[in-house]
């Protein structure tokens, strides 16, 4: 039978973490709320409690779940060749709506679904999240909802739909509502955004300039040797081109992180958000 914990006070968040943190080492599953919606979480590292979080979602390997952890630091332990840039981009901007998909660390022993040797790494900014993780260490976590449902925005919508496949619910009232992460492919040079979400292209553009959009883009640069009104001309071009990006797909029904692995070295390496 399923336990609910309610986060509202201290000594009752105490004891649903202690609860989650139990059950996650079992290989049973947890739902707890993160600063997007509520997400579904597995040990990344035992194999049969990410396929029972696949079974319950009811999805299949190739959307492989993201992994959450509990500080930048931890990046190092789960990728590998991780560039400068991306260190300053996450000791900056973690936690928070930033997911980074990488090169996994090749002695890993985990098997997160058909990843093709890539994992995304987010920190969220959520007080409960990150006790829960400082606890467990990485944590799979998919959104705690039905492939094709969307989000669960509260603890009741994701019992609804998940029930007895969780072993604790950690009720933190109704999700934040914020927006979905921005995923970065940072296997490739120049890096490309999956997908646009928390953070915008101009604040990452400040880490890598060449960084591409979601559309392969790279930034709309202006010469210098240009004259005045071919000046005025690049700036309504710029503008032209800011306002034609593609938005975030506010169709994406399924979790802000989730994503598909990316084709091995020397193919495509493309990669692309999950659907459902």
């Amino acid at each position: 039978m399923s336990e609910r914990f309610s986060l509202a006070s201290e000594d009752d968040a105490d004891a649903g973490v202690d609860a989650a943190r139990d059950a996650l080492a079992r290989g049973d599953l947890v739902v707890l709320p993160t600063d997007t919606v509520y997400g579904l979480a597995a040990d990344a590292f035992e194999p049969t409690a990410v396929d029972r979080l696949r079974a319950a979602k009811g999805r299949g390997r190739d959307m492989p779940p993201p992994v959450l952890v509990a500080s930048p630091t931890t990046l190092d332990a789960l990728a590998t060749a991780v560039p400068l840039y991306v260190r300053e981009m996450v000791e900056d901007l973690w936690p928070g709506p930033l997911t980074i998909v990488c090169r996994q660390q090749p002695s890993l022993t985990w098997d997160l679904g058909d990843s093709r040797s890539t994992v995304a790494v987010r920190m969220p900014d959520h007080p409960h999240a990150l006790a829960l993780l400082k606890q467990t260490g990485p944590l799979a976590v998919s959104s705690a909802n039905l492939t094709g449902q969307p989000p669960a925005e509260d603890v009741d919508l994701a019992e609804a739909m998940l029930g007895e496949a969780v072993a604790v619910y950690l009720d933190g009232g109704p999700a934040s509502g914020g927006p979905a992460s921005t995923i970065v492919d940072v296997t490739r040079e120049p890096p490309r955004v999956l997908r646009l979400g928390g953070i915008d292209l101009e604040t990452l553009r400040a880490y890598h300039p060449d960084l591409e959009g979601p559309d392969g883009e790279g930034p709309v640069r202006v010469h210098d040797d240009d004259t005045d009104d071919d000046d005025d001309e690049a700036d309504d071009d710029l503008e032209t081109a800011e306002l034609e990006r593609d938005p975030v797909d506010d169709d994406d029904d399924d979790d802000d992180e989730d994503y598909t692995g990316l084709d091995e070295p020397g193919g495509d390496r493309r990669g692309r958000t999950a659907g459902s």
